[in-house]
């Protein structure tokens, strides 16, 4: 499979959901891309220890992705319908500007915030 990029603002952040007896963990993050007349959103899935790692995002970054896409067939029964999923599974990001409107500081550039005078 390969990967691909796409750039988005993060719009929505799902809380981490668990299926199973083996605990697979899954977590959605939706991008937002205006586009001009209309907007583009694109739902990716974070798993396993990505749902760790999305921790680091905000509603309002703005952030590049890569994702792999995926697809599967399911069937009811032998008599129902066939439909066909697709999806995008994140494997990696970088936050481009945090949603505060600049680029995402690193601890050392953390702004300096003056409290005041002490007298």
């Amino acid at each position: 499979m390969s990967d691909w990029v796409v750039q988005g603002t993060v719009h929505l952040i799902e809380e981490t959901k668990s299926f199973g007896q083996k605990g697979f963990r899954k977590r959605l993050i939706v991008l937002e891309q205006d586009k001009g007349k209309f907007i583009n959103y694109i739902p990716l899935e974070f798993t396993h220890d990505g749902c760790d790692r999305a921790d680091q995002l905000q509603v309002g970054d703005e952030i590049e992705a890569v994702f792999r896409l995926s697809g599967r067939r399911w069937q009811r029964d032998p008599n129902s319908e066939v439909k066909y999923f697709l999806s995008a599974e994140a494997s990696d990001f970088k936050v481009l500007s945090s949603g505060t409107g600049g680029p995402a500081p690193s601890e050392s550039e953390a702004p300096y915030e003056d409290e005041g005078t002490p007298f």
